[in-house]
C-alpha cells in the first residue's frame, strides 16, 4: 500500500509549471492542423476557430463557472491550483506560437504526440492537486467519490463535444482529432489511480 506524501510548495510550482507547459505544447499540435479536443479545452477551441477569438482569453473564460463548483466541492486549495494552472496554460498558448511553428506535421501523428504529451502534462497536475478546471474538476470529483475513473468521464463529454464540432469543424478534421482524445483518456485512465499514486 502506497503511503500518503505531502508536497513541498517547490514540488507544486514545478509540477504545475511542467503539466501547464505540456498542455500547451500539445495544443500547438493541435491547432497547426486545425485538429480538436475534449473537455473544457475543446469547447474553447471550437468557439475560438467559429469565432476568430484567441484561445487562451476564450479558455480562461469558459472555466470561470467552475470554479465555484470545485471551490465548494474539492476545497479552496485545489480551486486556487487549478485557477493558476488554467492562468499558465492561457499564458502559455499565447507566447508558444511565437517561438514554436511545425514545417510538417501529419495530422494523425498530431493527433497522437498532443494525446501522449497532454496525457503527462494533465497527469503531473493531477498529482499536484490540481487541474484545468471544468470537466476535470468533475471528474475528479466522481473519481474520489464513487470510483469511476476520471479518464472514462472525460471520454464520454469528448464524444458529444466532437459531435457537436462538427456544426463548425470540418469532418476530416474531426475524424483526425479523435487518436489523439482516445489517446489521450487512455494515459489517464490507465495512469491516474489512487491506489498506485497519493500525495497532497
Amino acid at each position: 500500500m502506497s503511503d500518503t506524501t505531502s508536497h513541498s510548495l517547490v514540488d507544486d510550482a514545478q509540477g504545475l509549471i511542467f503539466g501547464t507547459l505540456m498542455c500547451a505544447l500539445g495544443l500547438q499540435f493541435l491547432t497547426h492542423s486545425g485538429l480538436i479536443t475534449g473537455q473544457t479545452a475543446g469547447l474553447a477551441l471550437v468557439i475560438s476557430y467559429a469565432t476568430g477569438w484567441g484561445f487562451g482569453a476564450v479558455f480562461f473564460v469558459v472555466n470561470l463557472p467552475f470554479y465555484w463548483f470545485g471551490y465548494r466541492r474539492l476545497g479552496l486549495r485545489f480551486t486556487i491550483k487549478s485557477l493558476i494552472s488554467v492562468a499558465l496554460l492561457s499564458a502559455f498558448a499565447q507566447i508558444l506560437p511565437h517561438y514554436l511553428s511545425f514545417q510538417t506535421l501529419h495530422p494523425l501523428l498530431a493527433g497522437i504526440l498532443f494525446g501522449f504529451v497532454t496525457g503527462a502534462g494533465l497527469l503531473a497536475l493531477f498529482r499536484h492537486g490540481s487541474s484545468l478546471g471544468g470537466i476535470g474538476i468533475v471528474a475528479l470529483m466522481i473519481q474520489d467519490r464513487s470510483g469511476f475513473r476520471a479518464g472514462w468521464t472525460q471520454m464520454i463529454f469528448d464524444l458529444v463535444l466532437f459531435t457537436v464540432a462538427l456544426i463548425w469543424i470540418a469532418p476530416d478534421r474531426v475524424l483526425w482529432s479523435l487518436p489523439g482524445v482516445v489517446i489521450l483518456n487512455l494515459v489517464l485512465a490507465i495512469n491516474h489511480r489512487r491506489d498506485r499514486y497519493i500525495a497532497i
